[in-house]
């Protein structure tokens, strides 16, 4: 018996796509987090309700057999920040290559920020006091 594929065709959303860029680069060792300042305070908000945005920083555009992903970035300080940026870009290529099976023309990485420890006592001190 012959098999034959199937005729129809697979769109994936840009959502999707979004998503899976998200993901891919928050699990670099190095990032902090993703977005801007005003997203991730927003963000904040949303993880406190545990409504997390996965596409928080992330803008795609998506064709047919092509996508390319802006990504903002905070990274954690002292990472090398070059080398953070080259693992995400690194990451979030590989990621949409192999689950959503589209060609990644391009990924920009934009480092807006860079998390310093004292940041995170500096907020529990102010937990602690209020």
């Amino acid at each position: 018996m012959e098999e034959s594929a199937s005729a129809g065709r697979t769109t994936i959303a840009e959502g999707v796509v979004a998503k899976v860029a998200g993901i891919a680069a928050r699990e670099v060792s190095g990032v902090h987090a993703l977005g801007g300042g005003g997203a991730r305070a927003f963000g904040a908000i949303r993880d406190a309700v545990n409504a997390t945005d996965l596409t928080q920083g992330v803008k795609v555009e998506v064709g047919e057999t092509q996508a390319a992903a802006d990504i903002t970035i905070v990274v954690d300080y002292p990472a090398p920040i070059q080398e953070v940026a080259d693992n995400v870009r690194s990451a979030v290529t590989a990621a949409i290559t192999r689950l959503v099976g589209l060609q990644v023309v391009e990924v920009n990485i934009d480092v807006n920020d860079v998390h310093l420890p004292i940041d995170d006592a500096d907020d529990d001190t102010e937990s602690r006091v209020s």
